[in-house]
């Protein structure tokens, strides 16, 4: 068989240019044949039928009957309706299969420009949890399928460094620590910091019971949080020494998190590095009459045209608030850099938030706001119900970390030296972790329930890595046997389970693009998924290698090798790392 062999595709596109004599090819629009109907691969006719104002039966009919004979056999079709089906024969499945071999077997490309990605984006004064792990596996994988299809991505984390939570957690160290550090106690420096954070909520509850809910001013470490954010606005030496010292320790403990997870960021912006350009922004605003001012001094920008409410922008002791520097950050982020879309991986109670934001940039004259696009998910809950953090009732990343890695060595790595115990544990663990999360639409809530996570023979991530090292092992076992090669394959036969399994990895390049264009990895993490379960298929019914039939052999050991390429691509994108033994 040839390697140039013209696809289904490619043929559709010869036969409507020379049947139909038009310049331009038209939208082509494909789906996976529906199991109710025998085929495929289906060809949508509704659209070709519009513009050329031709039956769909009679255009399904002229192009079926051009790309069978282009084929020269190796497929039929059936016409059901406005859909084209085509059915291959076990000669088109083996050029699939040749044409698999390459490493570029199909054109990638969708678009080369360049796309930012801002994702975890913490507060610096607790450590990462759940829902920041959601919200960096999201951004992190996305980046990586977007790279895989063309795209130039710049992946952004804006650290949230100042502001009243930040004043919170200095307060409570300064007037409550004692000099203690994370080296002194022995506690990782963002853990060292949460507990002070929660500690002045725990205080505040307090005071709130003996003070009037409707009068805060007499509580008083509230008082003192808010005077420290003035002192800090003010650029008070001692209060940015407390400032500079308490962010390095939490900023030490996210490098050890990220660093587990394997999320990296190309760049790392500070909101105390631009929350004064939004500031000079919404002051240049008020003068303009784009906002306007209260008799207290504080600056608000009127929605109600919009179908939103006023919105805060500057409170009255001048200090912002988080849209202030959202705005400052979305300026001075689009005169700084070529961007043609900004990704904002943001949880869905901010939607409001969002809708707001791109409101008043429009109103400001951003015209590059059609550029911007909030990619919104859903929170993650646990089995016990919603996380807090100001209750402290949150999971914690590295606590995860560790008893995912603990069930890991229990479970699994018993026989394993103990050299190797530890770097398997923590590769199976977190790759446990990440297949949990991005198995979910992004956009739906999902409840984390580690016990899941990890099941052999469940939809998870210990499942594909084993299918992954059984696909190695029999390459290692039996390659000496069944070369690589693709030679006399002419007359050979496919039984169902290689057909579908041929079927199924020849998919991947739609998968990708389709991932990309919905920005959704789910798409990439559930198809991976599908390919290991089809494998196991193919594992327990085909005899894969067979002595006295090396063709047939041969034919199998370039299924599964492909097959394992796929398997150890797709998760890769997805940021898990595969065994070649588990």
């Amino acid at each position: 068989m040839n390697d140039d062999f013209p696809s289904i595709e490619e043929s559709i596109k010869k036969s409507i240019s020379i049947l139909y004599r038009l310049d331009h090819c038209p939208r082509l629009d494909f789906q996976y044949t529906k199991k109710e109907h025998p085929g495929d691969v289906t060809f949508i006719l509704f659209y070709l039928s519009k513009i050329l104002k031709k039956p769909v039966e009679e255009i399904g009919k002229d192009i079926g009957n051009y790309v069978r004979d282009q084929l020269k056999g190796m497929i039929s079709f059936s016409i059901v309706g406005g859909f084209l089906n085509f059915i291959f024969k076990d000669s088109y499945y083996l050029y699939l299969l040749i044409k698999m071999l390459n490493k570029n077997f199909d054109d990638l490309k969708l678009s080369d420009k360049n796309i930012m990605i801002e994702y975890s984006s913490p507060n610096a004064n607790k450590p990462l949890h759940l829902g920041h792990i959601r919200n960096s596996l999201i951004g992190d994988s996305l980046s990586e399928i977007l790279k895989m299809v063309g795209y130039k991505t710049t992946k952004i984390q804006i650290i949230n460094d100042r502001g009243i939570h930040i004043c919170k957690s200095m307060i409570a160290w300064k007037e409550l620590g004692k000099g203690d550090t994370p080296d002194r106690i022995g506690m990782k420096g963002d853990h060292f910091v949460g507990k002070y954070y929660n500690l002045f909520e725990k205080i505040y509850c307090e005071e709130v019971q003996k003070f009037s809910k409707n009068n805060q001013d007499h509580i008083s470490i509230i008082k003192k949080a808010r005077n420290l954010l003035k002192k800090w606005e003010s650029g008070d030496d001692e209060t940015r020494n407390i400032w500079n010292i308490m962010n390095k320790w939490v900023y030490d403990g996210f490098k050890e998190t990220y660093k587990k997870l394997g999320i990296t960021f190309d760049q790392v912006e500070y909101e105390s590095d631009v929350y004064e350009i939004g500031k000079n922004i919404i002051k240049n605003g008020l003068k303009k009459g784009i906002f306007f001012q209260k008799k207290d001094g504080s600056i608000w920008v009127d929605l109600t045209k919009e179908g939103f409410d006023q919105k805060l922008l500057l409170r009255s002791d001048e200090t912002s608030v988080y849209i202030t520097q959202d705005i400052g950050t979305a300026v001075e982020r689009f005169r700084k850099y070529d961007i043609d879309q900004l990704i904002y991986i943001v949880g869905k109670e901010q939607d409001y938030h969002f809708k707001v934001l791109f409101t008043i940039l429009k109103r400001l004259g951003c015209i590059w706001v059609k550029k911007l696009t909030h990619l919104s998910y859903g929170m993650v809950d646990l089995p016990s119900g919603r996380m807090k953090s100001r209750k402290g009732n949150i999971i914690d990343a590295d606590s995860l970390i560790l008893e995912m890695s603990s069930i890991v060595k229990k479970n699994f790595l018993k026989d394993f030296p103990k050299e190797e115990q530890e770097k398997y544990a923590e590769i199976i663990g977190v790759g446990a972790i990440k297949y949990h999360f991005l198995q979910v639409d992004p956009k739906k809530r999902i409840i984390f329930d580690p016990d899941k996570s990890i099941d052999l023979k469940g939809k998870t991530a210990t499942y594909i890595q084993y299918t992954y090292s059984r696909i190695r092992s029999i390459e290692r076992k039996f390659t000496y046997l069944c070369s690589l090669t693709h030679k006399d394959w002419s007359n050979a036969e496919l039984d169902i389970h290689e057909k579908n399994m041929i079927k199924i990895i020849q998919k991947y390049p739609l998968i990708l693009k389709k991932s990309a264009i919905d920005l959704n990895p789910s798409l990439v993490a559930n198809y991976i998924y599908e390919v290991a379960k089809i494998f196991n298929h193919l594992y327990q019914n085909t005899r894969i290698i067979n002595p006295l039939d090396v063709i047939h052999s041969n034919i199998c050991m370039n299924i599964i090798h492909v097959t394992g390429n796929i398997l150890k691509s797709g998760m890769n994108l997805l940021g898990i790392k595969m065994l070649d033994r588990m």
